[in-house]
């Protein structure tokens, strides 16, 4: 004990130390009956230090005494990650709950990883190999995927194999490895690791610029607004816009091998919603539960404030580790904001000066430095290893010129801006496909994605004029342009989610409806008057809607292909 407790402020603890403090390491302030509580340096004056503490300090007061640690708030990395849930510091919550009972109380902690359970591990190099940081001992299966044993990622220089075991069964905490550097100096290693969340992990010959398009299988997203491996992109809107199904969704169907949810900071309801889905969830790769390629952080709205922060650097970092073996990883935020609005009411409890709405003013470089771990690395192995982060953003009232949500437009690749009036008209995904922007490219000839944009464009123009002028005041060609735009809206934007087939279609698809939606857009159709023109295009967006609902290659697909192939030849005619 090298510290006592001077002031408690919310989750704000300032204490007074004799001893050695370092910045951003974790310290525990004790409460009168035994609990520790942990807590992290966010400032240091002299012999006073700020710490935040992750739990509720109910009990604590002044002349408690403070442990300071020399170590940074870290994770346990190795096997035995995958379908976890867990809350922003890696305690496992239903081992948890199992231990002190559905409700939480302060103090309790348990590692990440159990070392009750044993591993199938084998050896990959032998005693002599020469080894540097990020390489691979040996192996070990986890679900689906061979799971790496790595040399520690803050090794320095080349170590020596000085001994390793065989192949067998062994639990994460076993020594497996024994490994000596160039000062002659040995270290043994076991199958975990432990690495600070804040601390961005890159073992890599080099980072790649991504540009191969990731396919979520949501076509507006593919086609219109692509993100791609490696990228970084969020979803603004307002709340029951859609976000959370939004991401559900991508979960699901994007083409990545593990799936990374951190429910930072959102309300109960929704978390538990999660918790409750994904493990009846199919993995259209598996046929098993989404839940054994998926790892869930677990951070409500009721929980303390400070966890908020911890959880979303947890997620980056898990996504990290699963990404130095060479995997695609997909991160998924929800919600930035309630991260941000944790930071300042922290920031407020230092009585820090204020920036726009009272955020901190360092709120955008903390954004980029979360949406910068994202990245597509090529590992000393020759391997690509990718991490994609995608964020939500819920701005009170919709407002998209609040700070998060410009502070976050400056950082990401994509943009997919929920609409209000779409999710109220019941066009799913309401992602907005005027506000929306994508700096990426995606599957679809960008040309023929431009020129779509300019028809959205226009159909909206020629629809708010119509709302002044009434259908009789519009001539017969701007209501075909509208007509177009509604048809390009209805039949492809649009896709049900509780639709076997139409919930997710695959690139190729998509690219062959795409073309052959340009084809209607195309037609010349000459109207005489404009009851004929809506007539036609409610007969081509029923036969879309339909054949979008029609299985690949099935009989009922290549009957409404033909049958949409005769509507061109004959212009609805």
């Amino acid at each position: 004990m090298n510290g006592r407790i001077v002031a408690v402020y919310g989750n704000l603890v300032i204490a007074e130390t004799n001893g050695r403090v370092i910045q951003n390491s974790v310290g525990y302030c004790h409460r009168d009956d035994g609990a520790k509580l942990l807590s992290e340096v966010i400032r240091i004056r002299g012999r006073v230090a700020d710490l935040q503490v992750f739990e509720e300090t109910r009990g604590l007061k002044v002349g408690d005494p403070v442990e300071f640690r020399q170590e940074m708030l870290s994770v346990s990395l190795g096997p035995g990650l995958l379908g976890q849930i867990y809350d922003g510091l890696q305690n496992p919550l239903p081992r948890l709950a199992e231990k002190i009972g559905f409700f939480l109380l302060p103090g309790n902690y348990i590692d990440g990883l159990r070392t009750d359970i044993n591993w199938d591990f084998t050896p990959t190099v032998q005693p002599g190999d020469t080894l540097s940081a990020g390489d691979t001992v040996g192996t070990v299966p986890e679900g689906i995927f061979t799971h790496r044993i790595m040399v520690p990622f803050d090794s320095q220089g080349k170590l020596t194999v000085e001994s390793i075991v065989g192949p067998g069964q062994y639990p994460v905490d076993k020594e497996v490895a024994v490994l000596k550097d160039s000062n002659g100096q040995t270290s043994p290693m076991t199958m975990q690791q432990n690495w600070p969340v804040k601390v961005a992990l890159n073992v890599s010959k080099k980072r790649l610029l991504p540009v191969e398009p990731l396919v979520t299988q949501v076509r507006i997203i593919d086609s219109m607004f692509p993100i791609v491996r490696g990228g970084t992109y969020c979803i603004p809107g307002p709340f029951g816009a859609g976000k959370t199904v939004l991401q559900q969704i991508t979960s699901r169907y994007a083409e990545v091998d593990i799936v990374i949810v951190a429910a930072c900071g959102e309300r109960a309801g929704e978390v538990v919603e999660t918790l409750r889905e994904f493990p009846k969830l199919i993995d259209p790769r598996t046929g098993k539960t989404l839940m054994e390629r998926t790892i869930i952080i677990c951070n409500t709205s009721a929980m303390p404030v400070a966890a908020r922060e911890a959880s979303v650097y947890t997620a980056a970092t898990l996504g990290e580790y699963y990404r130095q073996m060479g995997l695609n990883v997909m991160l998924l935020a929800d919600s930035t904001s309630r991260w941000a609005q944790a930071m300042r009411e922290v920031s407020g409890r230092l009585e820090e000066i204020p920036g726009e709405e009272a955020f901190p003013a360092y709120l955008e470089s903390r954004i980029a430095g979360f949406y910068e771990r994202a990245g597509i690395l090529e590992l000393n192995d020759g391997s690509l290893g990718s991490l994609t982060i995608g964020g939500t953003v819920s701005p009170a009232g919709g407002n998209f010129e609040e700070p998060v949500t410009q502070g976050t437009l400056k950082v990401v690749g994509a943009f997919h801006g929920l609409s209000r009036a779409r999710s109220d008209a019941r066009r799913y995904p309401a992602i907005d496909p005027l506000d929306s922007w994508s700096k990426y490219v995606g599957i679809i000839d960008t040309t023929k994605v431009e020129k779509i944009r300019e028809l959205l464009r226009r159909g909206n123009e020629v629809g708010q004029m119509m709302t002044v002028v009434g259908e009789e005041g519009t001539s017969v060609e701007d209501f075909t342009i509208m007509l177009k735009a509604e048809f390009f809206d209805n039949v492809y934007l649009q896709q049900n989610a509780f639709d076997e087939v139409d919930a997710a279609t695959p690139a190729e698809r998509q690219k062959f409806v795409f073309g052959k939606v340009i084809e209607i857009v195309d037609l010349d159709f000459e109207f005489d008057d404009k009851d004929f023109a809506r007539r036609t295009i409610v007969q081509a967006t029923d036969l879309f809607r339909n054949w979008n609902y029609a299985a690949t290659d099935s009989d009922e697909y290549n009957k409404l292909l033909s049958q949409i192939d005769d509507f061109i030849s004959r212009k609805g005619r």
